[in-house]
């Protein structure tokens, strides 16, 4: 337990286990095996900067090894630590289950403030840190990949990949490594938009389901529906630019680590995300809408959905009451801890789980994994074969409509929709819609179909659980 009486984030992760295992038919042994970590690494590498040597200390976690490789981001922050790295692990473990990316669970850190180092610093830290896992097997295509999280992105994960090419030179599968890259250097389109675009999905998908609409006491679809987003980083700022320019959602309030912009007519989420970047990733002096000096305040404002995208344990004891939101999207991992989860649900709201509502990370970087190992960028050779065919079907029936005087035509807008074929973002886009919706209607059979199960996180979890135990019989334990 931590100081405020609450479990800690990787305590919550077990109780949330326990609370999904007991509704299952499982041997002990084998809900223990599932449950534990599997391993550890904890490296502490030194650094020449500034004219001193610097030590750093990282880690790299594996939950669990019943799929390999194993998957899981690398985030840089000086919060980063032992407990936190293996709850991520364990999450990934699930997470890659439930919408069934065939890789086992795993997650990295390095205690480090990414912004109190220039660029080329922040390349030698990275290198050694890559070099002290890639040789004991921790950056592997075939056996540990990492992706970017909290504090990294495309440039530190180009980094990493070189970093393995220069040490294994022989290697042709060497740019699958690490997903996350930039495109230029062997990543897809469409990744780093990957987890906000998942959100979106999410919450399409969830609306598509009117019974489960009326569980959060709500009604019709996203069009309309107010938003307030926490965190505007690169999960929350394309949740919510997706959901406002593309689904009609109303951003009524933003809350960042300096404060909140509140306006209940609906913020431009582009506007303030160039303000942000001209004022070092300040909300403050935003000039449309109003200023809330506590940021924290903003999570209790009375709104439709609610989406936490930044850290988790956000929202906890001491707020879960005060949440006005009837549906909770959990952008970030584990926002919510365990006790503000019975409080919340108690008061009936709908939590979509971090599990599955952040997956399409996980979901576009398995896209980039396979694109690595294919050596071949997808739509390269359909692409023009699905258009040649599209248009023989288009000038046929401009000809039938010419021929027999019909008096119809077919719409600019629909052919050249219809005659362009499918690219490689369209694609990955595509495959992340496709499973995003499986993956919720495989939670929501368990929560509609078994009375004692009575929200989405358990359901997700049981169907997570039960997915890695069915394959750890397949081998024999």
């Amino acid at each position: 337990m931590n100081v405020t009486g609450e479990p800690s984030f990787r305590e919550s992760v077990d109780l949330m286990f326990r609370r999904a295992t007991a509704l299952m038919d499982l041997s002990p042994g084998l809900e223990e095996k599932i449950r534990v970590c599997n391993s550890t690494y904890t490296v502490r590498f030194g650094v020449r900067l500034r004219g001193a040597m610097k030590t750093f200390t990282g880690y790299r976690s594996v939950h669990s090894e019943h799929m390999e490789p194993v998957k899981g981001g690398i985030r840089y922050a000086l919060s980063v630590h032992q407990d936190e790295v293996e709850a991520l692990a364990a999450l990934m473990t699930y997470k890659c289950a439930l919408v069934e990316a065939p890789f086992g669970g795993s997650k990295g850190g390095l205690c480090i403030d990414p912004r109190e180092w220039d660029e080329h610093e922040l390349e030698q830290i990275t290198r050694r840190f890559a070099y002290e896992l890639i040789k004991r097997d921790l950056i592997n295509p075939a056996q540990n990949v990492p992706a970017p999280d909290m504090g990294t992105g495309e440039r530190e994960m180009a980094w990493i990949a070189d970093q393995y090419a220069r040490m294994n030179t022989t290697d042709i599968n060497a740019k699958a490594c690490v997903t996350g890259k930039p495109p230029h250097a062997g990543g897809i389109q469409g990744r780093v938009e990957a987890t906000g675009r998942g959100v979106q999905f999410a919450l399409r998908e969830f609306f598509r389901h009117a019974e489960d609409v009326a569980r959060a006491g709500l009604s019709g679809g996203l069009e309309g529906k107010k938003v307030v987003v926490q965190g505007l980083g690169n999960v929350g700022y394309h949740a919510a630019k997706f959901l406002s320019e593309e689904d009609g959602a109303k951003i009524i309030a933003v809350a960042e680590r300096d404060g909140a912009v509140v306006d209940p007519e609906g913020i431009n989420i582009e506007e303030l995300r160039q303000w942000m970047g001209r004022n070092q990733g300040s909300v403050k002096g935003f000039p449309y809408g109003s200023y809330m000096a506590d940021g924290a305040a903003a999570l209790e404002l009375a709104c439709d959905i609610l989406i936490p995208a930044a850290l988790e344990g956000v929202i906890h004891k001491g707020n879960a009451a005060n949440i006005q939101a009837p549906l909770i999207v959990e952008a970030a991992n584990g926002p919510i801890t365990f006790g503000a989860d019975e409080i919340l649900r108690e008061k009936g709201a709908v939590i979509i789980p971090d599990m599955y509502a952040n997956a399409g990370g996980v979901t576009v970087s398995y896209f980039e994994w396979v694109k690595n190992l294919s050596h071949i960028r997808f739509g390269r050779m359909q692409r023009r074969a699905e258009e040649g065919r599209s248009r023989l079907l288009v000038e046929e029936l401009e000809r039938l409509s010419a021929d027999k005087n019909l008096g119809w035509t077919l719409s600019a807008d629909f052919k050249q929709k219809f005659l362009q074929g499918s690219d490689e973002l369209a694609l990955v886009r595509s495959g992340l819609d496709d499973t995003m919706r499986t993956a919720y209607q495989s939670m929501r059979e368990v929560w509609h179909g078994r009375s004692e199960v009575e929200d989405l996180r358990t359901a997700a979890y049981i169907v997570s659980i039960d997915r890695v135990a069915k394959t750890y019989r397949s081998k024999g334990l």
